[in-house]
């Protein structure tokens, strides 16, 4: 394995790893059943329920393993396993992942320049997304460390109706970073 590197991509568990078990994986010798009709039956060993599920033309669905004794359900299990994908479809077309855009200042930036920039986040921010604000130092301008934070808090006082500094400035090397978040819609 010399001269190998390992792949840094973390690999995906298996796609059946988090799924119910289903009629001769479940392990409990004791369950509590609901049957097809979602009433509880009450509890029964596995092979009871198994047969009642067999005879109801069914599967033995187990819904709550960390229960005590865990709970089963007589259902349709590709019908259960279709109704989990719709339930995450939906959710994930209605989460909204906040992005950060980013611009890029330097400490002599020119007023009209300066200006374009903030328009810029303006629109980022009306998105609903934060904006970086990275101010890049070049040669000896990074003895002038004031001239940078100097500018970052005029940026910042310029979309203080949109939002607000989430993080401060900060050097790292050559770089001075700051994040400005928008706020939250009523």
């Amino acid at each position: 394995m010399i001269g190998r590197r390992r792949s840094r991509i973390p690999i995906p568990p298996p796609e059946h790893a988090n799924r119910a078990r289903v009629n001769e994986k479940i392990r409990a010798t004791q369950i509590r059943l609901i049957d097809e009709k979602g009433e509880q039956v009450g509890v029964m060993t596995v092979e009871e329920a198994r047969s009642r599920s067999i005879a109801a033309g069914y599967d033995l669905v187990e819904v709550a393993p960390d229960a005590k004794p865990p709970v089963c359900r007589i259902m349709d299990y590709g019908k259960y396993l279709f109704e989990l994908q719709k339930k995450e479809r939906v959710a994930k077309a209605h989460a909204h992942k906040a992005d950060t855009k980013e611009v890029r200042l330097k400490p002599f930036t020119g007023q009209g320049d300066f200006d374009i920039k903030v328009r810029h986040a303006r629109e980022f921010m009306n998105e609903g997304h934060k904006v970086a604000i990275l101010l890049q130092f070049r040669g000896r301008e990074l003895a002038h460390r004031e001239l940078g934070i100097a500018i970052i808090k005029r940026f910042a006082v310029a979309l203080q109706d949109l939002g607000k500094m989430e993080q401060e400035p900060r050097l790292e090397g050559k770089r001075m970073h700051a994040l400005i978040a928008p706020a939250q819609k009523q």
